[in-house]
């Protein structure tokens, strides 16, 4: 039997009850209508563009309290860059002078109608979301506890957690140990070879793209957390680049799954920002700064300072 069919046989099968069922299916629905909307918004800003008008690049979110003011009062007909810009709000007032230069466009009533179409769907879109969110809420139930223990986990918030549910289920027995889980996800760091030389590779192969996606999109947040799992993300980000920062988070946020939907009494306890710091011998850390400066072809004499 060949090794790549031994593998498929070594991976447990998961047929999810129907509760994990109802909810994957809603979970995916909502991530696939937020890449509608996203899609459609690009379609409004690549329009923007076409008529010069460059709000994105003064604006944030030009789909904020600014930005549709702004396009509304563009599709109504007004053209002048400066009562445009005078319907900032906040802190965009500060930028009128830029935003009027931004809005100093050819906007045409071609544009207008085209832009008329796109925010009608991005708003149809938006009130779809909010619907199957609201079902997804509704069909919690038993679920609750579980994933209000996965939300306890730094980058990890409500949505993010009924996803993650939704993907891997509840049922850790079938997983013996946090690493089946990784693998069977296929969100763990692989290794490849070339001419007869193995080769770092940080990705998550051809696993569940659901999962992969929510895992990323939670370990770059927990990238700007005052957490262990945030000072993890920016150690490895330093020394081997951001794309294997988040496989490696993404994998550590897999393995505390596992523990808290495999004891319903365990609850997630931060090791802090500062567990590295605390665990580091200064005498290994100076002998590692030593062999670095030998290692640049410098001599090195410590002296102890007074």
């Amino acid at each position: 039997m060949c090794k790549v069919a031994e593998r498929q046989m070594l991976r447990p099968s998961f047929v999810p009850p129907p509760a994990i069922r109802v909810l994957r299916d809603l979970t995916r629905y909502r991530v696939d209508l937020l890449a509608a909307r996203t899609a459609e918004k690009q379609r409004v800003e690549k329009l923007l563009e076409d008529a010069l008008i460059k709000l994105s690049v003064v604006v944030s979110d030009p789909f904020g309290a600014s930005g549709r003011a702004i396009m509304a009062a563009l599709i109504a007909g007004e053209r002048d860059p400066a009562v445009l810009a005078d319907l900032a709000r906040g802190s965009l007032r500060s930028k009128t002078a830029r935003l009027t230069e931004a809005l100093t466009g050819r906007f045409t009533e071609h544009h207008g109608f085209l832009l008329t179409q796109m925010l009608r769907r991005v708003d149809g879109i938006t009130a779809d979301i909010a619907t199957v969110q609201a079902r997804i809420d509704a069909q919690m139930g038993e679920l609750a506890p579980a994933v209000a223990r996965l939300d306890a986990i730094p980058g990890v918030g409500p949505v993010a957690a009924q996803m993650i549910l939704a993907e891997i289920g509840t049922d850790m027995s079938r997983f013996p140990t946090p690493g089946h889980l990784a693998s069977w996800a296929r969100f763990a760091p692989g290794v490849s070879e070339s001419a007869g030389r193995p080769k770092g590779h940080a990705g998550s192969g051809h696993g569940n793209p659901y999962l992969a996606r929510i895992l990323g999109e939670a370990a770059v947040s927990a990238g700007r957390t005052d957490t262990f799992l945030g000072e993890r993300y920016r150690r490895i980000a330093r020394r081997r680049g951001k794309n294997r920062a988040i496989v490696a988070i993404g994998r550590s946020i897999l393995v505390i799954a596992w523990a808290l939907l495999s004891d319903e009494q365990a609850q997630f306890v931060d090791l802090g920002p500062d567990y590295y710091a605390a665990r580091t011998n200064p005498e290994r850390k100076v002998r590692q700064h030593v062999r670095e400066l030998q290692a640049l072809g410098y001599s090195v004499t410590l002296n102890p300072a007074a």
